[in-house]
């Protein structure tokens, strides 16, 4: 007989729940059957409330529900039309829970009023799936999907966020105004706080560097001299401005680097910086290699 490990019980549950109460059944433990039924079943659970709650979005207010759909799946065993449907739920929750709302921050970011048409996602899903149809292959959509959803991005956070663009221009022509700044390629401007002597590192160069950022409001979003080590990093696996100017630095230098925003994050959004922003660094280049 083929042994049946916990992970593989795991699995065939675990793809039940996938798929798809009424209350729990009574457990009436005659045997060892029953016994080791009953753990398996228990066994199972660890972990599934919370995945329940944060992985499929259920309210634990709903649990019987969540009972009355586990046994209905169970009982329905291999019904193959049952199974379609029940996966159709499934696939539609996970579209509407997580999908759409996924997609709609990636292209309208905080703007709440702005979605995707429901309406035509679902004609392009079904057509898709069923290869009948369509307007176009999948390979073209995926192309075109990738082609405009670069475009209506674009397009929004420049409505959400197109103030930092402006005033991060502005701080530019300010400071390419400041005595002893220089300027490299693609608009990164620099001030030498101390001329370092060593050798200059390639783009493929690994470096060790101690930095701080800040934004052109002077709010610090991160520091390797707060944490009081300096970092190791490959000078082309950053932003492209810190890379231009790593790229031109001289071991042992103190640079003040402004970086537009274009060479910096662009209209990507991270936990601390806004699209479009401008960014200021305090770069300090120890030394190439691993220490």
């Amino acid at each position: 007989m083929k042994k049946l490990t916990l992970a593989a019980a795991t699995a065939v549950v675990a793809a039940g729940f996938m798929s798809c109460g009424n209350s729990a059944p009574k457990a009436d433990l005659k045997n060892d059957v029953d016994t080791v039924s009953y753990a398996i079943g228990m066994a199972q659970t660890q972990g599934l409330k919370e995945y329940l709650v944060r992985g499929l979005g259920v309210d634990t207010a709903y649990l019987d529900e969540f009972y009355r759909g586990l046994n209905t799946g169970v009982n329905a065993g291999d019904d193959k039309k049952k199974a379609a449907y029940y996966a159709g739920i499934q696939i539609g929750q996970q579209i509407s829970n997580q999908m759409l709302k996924g997609i709609n921050r990636e292209l309208f970011g905080d703007d709440s009023t702005k979605t995707i048409s429901l309406k035509n996602f679902m004609a392009g899903f079904i057509s898709g799936t069923s290869g009948e149809g369509g307007l176009m292959t999948v390979e073209e959509a995926q192309r075109l999907a990738q082609l405009k959803m670069s475009a209506i991005k674009a397009k929004s956070m420049e409505q959400q966020y197109g103030e930092n663009k402006k005033a991060g221009e502005k701080y530019l022509a300010e400071y390419a105004k400041q005595a002893g700044v220089k300027k490299l390629d693609h608009g990164v401007l620099y001030k030498v706080i101390k001329e370092g002597t060593g050798e200059m590192p390639k783009d493929t160069s690994t470096v060790r560097v101690h930095y701080e950022g800040k934004t052109i409001d002077g709010k610090v979003f991160d520091s390797s001299y707060e944490r009081k080590e300096p970092i190791t990093l490959r000078a082309n696996q950053v932003i492209p401005g810190w890379t231009e100017a790593l790229t031109h630095m001289p071991v042992g230098s103190t640079w003040e680097v402004v970086i537009p925003q274009d060479q910096a994050y662009g209209d990507r959004e991270t936990s601390k910086i806004k699209p479009f922003s401008t960014l200021i660094f305090k770069i300090e280049l120890i030394g190439l290699g691993r220490k």
